[in-house]
């Protein structure tokens, strides 16, 4: 395979990645706390020798994705009045219960199960200080405190954990808005919980479509870079066939 096919199919390639990555962005607009993600992109220079009728030596360039970047920014905070919603603001997590073990999430959409438990989207449980979240009818309205204090009418029920981490970034995604890692989970000192709130996906959907744009116009020119020259050796592998003995 020819130098200039390799290149067209690498940057081809590095579209495609990048269209994945967009889409899913795009797709995870209205998911609480949603971290929009890029595609890092390296560049890889070979060299060799020169090709017949050439001097110097040839280099060719090759791009290759080399992982996903977070981008780590808070979103909007939204007002739902939802008594269960919970928007962090500023630095932490909340801690989930899953049967794969703890697990992290910014997304504050919660519910009350049947067992009265505070629980995410996936039905599993919100860690407070003591353990899973549990709420029952004789606690009347609950108020949820900046702290995470969760009281109700005969007085405190729990106080949610929020925790951080030293490398945010290290932190293994699991579905849209679920992490795990292997780092010791940290404490947030001053911890800031909205009640009646969430953190809107930090996804910019003009600047998204932009970006898909900008790839699309990319895949394009590389696949006519790669027709033209497919259409170039073409033409003179005709040329030498017609050539009389």
């Amino acid at each position: 395979m020819d130098n200039t096919l390799l290149v067209s199919l690498s940057q081809q390639l590095a579209a495609y990645r990048s269209m994945e990555v967009i889409a899913n962005n795009l797709a995870n607009l209205s998911t609480p706390a949603y971290k929009r993600e890029e595609v890092k992109f390296q560049q890889y220079i070979q060299t060799g020798q020169p090709a017949d009728g050439q001097t110097g030596r040839q280099t060719v360039s090759f791009v290759k994705d080399t992982g996903i970047v977070r981008d780590l920014s808070e979103g909007h905070l939204q007002t739902t009045n939802a008594p269960f919603d919970l928007a962090i603001s500023g630095k932490g997590y909340f801690v989930v219960q899953t049967a794969a073990g703890n697990r992290y999430t910014r997304d504050g959409h919660l519910t009350l199960n049947g067992d009265g438990q505070l629980v995410n989207g996936s039905g599993d449980p919100i860690l407070g200080d003591g353990g899973p979240v549990t709420i029952t009818a004789d606690d009347g309205d609950i108020h949820i405190a900046s702290d995470g204090t969760v009281s109700g009418k005969q007085g405190e029920i729990s106080k949610l954990q929020l925790v951080n981490f030293a490398d945010e970034r290290a932190m293994q995604k699991e579905g849209a808005s679920l992490y795990s890692t292997s780092q010791s989970p940290i404490a947030v000192e001053k911890p800031y919980i909205l009640q009646g709130a969430l953190e809107t996906s930090n996804v910019e959907p003009v600047i998204e479509i932009s970006h898909m744009i900008e790839v699309m116009r990319a895949y394009q020119a590389t696949a006519t870079l790669a027709q033209s020259e497919s259409t170039l050796k073409q033409k003179a592998i005709d040329q030498l066939g017609s050539v009389p003995n």
